[in-house]
């Protein structure tokens, strides 16, 4: 047996399109009492609940959207700015401007770039000087004949 149809009464109905401005499907459909996919039934069943809701919407949307207008043209800064970024498509854009070492470009170096100039340095080094072992790096001064500065 399957469950009986659920719609609004006309006083429910002349409710929905007042209500529609400050209440979101979900909480009319507590107001109502019912569920909000019964709700949405009722609106998709009924093309008239339908749009007696998005005129509601679209009154409160229109009575905002003069005020806001309004205060616009009164020379309110902030409502200005809003209208024309939500409206004429203005936004703004931060530039950042990034350098290198002094002001030149920046470098980008991988990591074998990297790894390539630490060997690099590390093979002149072996070059010029004595090869550093594990034994000499824990070797007291006296050990590895180096001098000690006085």
């Amino acid at each position: 047996m399957a469950r009986p149809t659920k719609s609004l009464t006309e006083a429910q109905l002349a409710e929905v399109e007042t209500l529609a401005a400050v209440l979101t499907t979900t909480q009319m459909a507590d107001y109502f009492g019912i569920g909000r996919t019964t709700f949405f039934s009722i609106m998709e069943r009924d093309a008239e609940d339908a749009e007696r809701y998005k005129r509601g919407k679209a009154r409160a949307i229109g009575a905002i959207a003069q005020s806001l207008i309004q205060k616009a043209r009164g020379g309110d800064t902030a409502s200005m700015i809003f209208y024309l970024k939500t409206q004429a498509g203005w936004r703004e854009t931060a530039a950042i401007e990034h350098s290198g070492e002094g002001g030149g470009p920046i470098v980008v170096s991988t990591g074998r770039e990297r790894l390539q100039a630490f060997l690099d340095a590390y093979a002149e080094r072996q070059a010029t000087g004595p090869l550093l072992t594990a034994s000499r790096l824990n070797a007291s001064p006296a050990e590895t004949g180096e001098r000690v500065a006085p």
